[in-house]
């Protein structure tokens, strides 16, 4: 299985996962990082570690279908069986969902389907919730509500900022990805063998 990674901002999961990789924990090989802010710090991160990564924006591509034209040309170019999203703050649609069903997760830092798009782990704080979580799921055309593929709660702490708590969402993170990830792409394996 070759994998491509899809971020767009720091990349701690994007490096992260790459060690699992590394390591052998994950099948397959990181063959891509795809970034859609060309000086995000996550290419960066690629460049150190010698994974291949490219970059572009909808507005380079003068709109949306074009971008995931090109992209999904990437991705053919690449050879790519499987993508992992990881911080990538775009809706995926259907030129790629189409060619990849049931072969491309989200995490998301929240325990869907509570707190669904974006800045989950602010608005559970500021609900006075006593936990989030985090997910793992596959993504399909609706919002952050494909099949769940793991979740982890993590509590809200009475002394909690929401900095505090984004870090231990964060932890989180680093440790349930790899393991649902790793579930997704031997259940993807399997499926290409039937």
């Amino acid at each position: 299985m070759r994998v491509a990674i899809f971020a767009s901002g720091n990349g701690t999961n994007f490096e992260e996962l790459d060690q699992h990789f590394q390591a052998g924990d994950l099948p397959g090989d990181l063959a891509l990082l795809f970034c859609n802010h060309p000086d995000a710090p996550v290419m960066d991160r690629a460049k150190r570690l010698g994974v291949p990564a490219e970059s572009f924006t909808v507005k380079s591509c003068g709109g949306k279908e074009n971008y995931e034209e090109k992209v999904l040309a990437l991705l053919k170019k690449y050879r790519i069986d499987f993508i992992a999203l990881a911080g990538y703050l775009r809706v995926v649609g259907p030129t790629i969902l189409n060619e990849y069903d049931h072969r491309i997760v989200n995490l998301h830092p929240a325990w869907l389907p509570e707190y669904p798009g974006l800045h989950s782990i602010e608005r559970a704080f500021n609900d006075h919730r006593t936990q989030t979580g985090v997910t793992v799921h596959y993504i399909d055309a609706a919002l952050d509500a494909g099949p769940i593929i793991a979740q982890c709660h993590v509590p809200i702490l009475d002394d909690d900022t929401v900095d505090t708590l984004e870090t231990r969402v964060h932890e989180t993170e680093h440790q349930l990805y790899p393991l649902a990830l790793r579930e997704a792409l031997f259940a993807a394996k399997e499926k290409e063998h039937k």
